[in-house]
């Protein structure tokens, strides 16, 4: 499929989907955000491809944020309707069972912020930039920021950048559990892709049933979580993959998972 605002590329099962409007720092218009969801059907169906790496055209910026040309325009009804578009998208990425890596090289503010958000980790480089600041529009974020922010550095952190709109450094994002590594910038796709080749060497099964677990765990309370936990551990006992992992690591041999 082709793109006018997204570039695709695939080599050695590893997509990389750079959002390239970089005279616009890669700002999220209605076009952008529905291309994402298109190039993400694409990449997950695409049995070649194992894992995803989301990144920003440019040096300056991973997503600066929203249009902020079309946000003005928007009225109750529309805005609903471009919120919930946006989500049903970064729900897409977060719902992958493919492992999904945001690489953010620059600003990653409002939409930018939460499209990385979406995704599974981050890794940050040095001049990376994040941030919520919706509020200095009048606005709150619409793309997820409310909810998945205060679930990744918790209710108080989340708060102080959600009501300040303040911009904090690629430092201080991974003191607060905001991003997993901060590297330099020449070597952060490098970085993303020895993650995804690690993870590569493990089950597919076993990886896509942890993305899975995770993603319905936090919306339980532990109790039913655990519950879901022991059904699918049980499920995944009954797999070749299973069999083929335990059998290895007693014959002391590396596994050979065929995804199953």
């Amino acid at each position: 499929m082709n793109y006018s605002n997204l570039k695709i590329e695939i080599k050695e099962s590893i997509a990389l989907l750079t959002i390239n409007r970089p005279d616009k720092l890669n700002a999220l218009n209605r076009k952008t955000v529905e291309e994402i969801g298109s190039g993400m059907d694409e990449l997950t169906a695409d049995e070649n491809v194992r894992g995803i790496i989301i990144t920003g055209a440019g040096e300056k910026a991973f997503v600066a944020g929203a249009d902020i040309s079309e946000i003005a325009a928007l009225d109750r009804e529309t805005g609903r309707k471009f919120a919930a578009a946006g989500q049903a998208v970064f729900d897409k990425i977060e719902q992958c069972p493919k492992p999904v890596l945001a690489a953010v090289n620059g600003f990653a503010l409002g939409g930018g912020c939460e499209l990385a958000m979406a995704c599974h980790m981050r890794f940050a480089s040095e001049n990376a930039r994040f941030g919520q600041p919706e509020v200095n529009l009048g606005l709150i974020p619409g793309f997820g920021g409310t909810q998945r922010l205060p679930r990744l550095v918790g209710k108080g952190r989340a708060l102080q950048l959600l009501t300040t709109g303040d911009v904090i450094g690629a430092d201080e994002a991974f003191r607060i559990g905001l991003v997993n590594e901060v590297v330099p910038q020449n070597e952060l796709l490098d970085r993303c892709g020895r993650i995804l080749k690690t993870i590569f060497e493990k089950s597919p099964l076993a990886v896509s049933e942890v993305i899975e677990m995770v993603n319905k765990g936090l919306d339980l309370d532990l109790a039913a979580a655990e519950k879901l936990e022991a059904i699918r551990f049980g499920h995944i006992c009954a797999g070749e993959d299973k069999a083929e992992g335990t059998a290895a690591f007693l014959e002391k041999r590396k596994p050979k998972f065929s995804g199953k």
